[in-house]
């Protein structure tokens, strides 16, 4: 067995196998629906160059990584490393297509009503001591 097949679990994500990963395989994606998710990485070293991908923008990172036990992908939506939003999608272009509208200008706001499976994360504002 590969180092990929290893790192992904050929029963969840077949269709990441041939590509090499998840980062290869979303930007695959995305050509072939034509959206555009900016540049897309993974790490170097170890199982995550597998397993994790990061659309990077002006706007913020895109950052996707792949659920163990069941298929699914977790996206974290983050500006300046804190997360602003996030959720689990069913399928690859759901993905590509989340990173395509934030890459469009899409608010979080427009961006959690049009992609259900994401949720805007709760902000508490600082105390101010007096």
């Amino acid at each position: 067995m590969s180092d990929v097949s290893a790192a992904l679990g050929v029963r969840l994500y077949p269709d990441l196998v041939e590509p090499g990963g998840l980062a290869p395989a979303l930007a695959r994606t995305a050509t072939a629906h034509r959206l555009d998710v900016g540049q897309v990485s993974a790490p170097e070293q170890g199982r995550s160059r597998f397993t994790c991908a990061e659309l990077t923008s002006g706007r913020g990172v895109v950052c996707v990584s792949l659920g163990a036990q069941a298929r699914y992908f977790m996206i974290d939506l983050r500006i300046d490393g804190e997360v602003q939003a996030r959720g689990d999608a069913t399928d690859l272009l759901q993905v590509a297509q989340v990173a395509d509208a934030w890459r469009a200008g899409a608010t979080l706001a427009e961006l959690t009503a049009r992609f259900p499976f994401m949720e805007q994360m709760k902000r508490h504002p600082v105390a101010q001591a007096g």
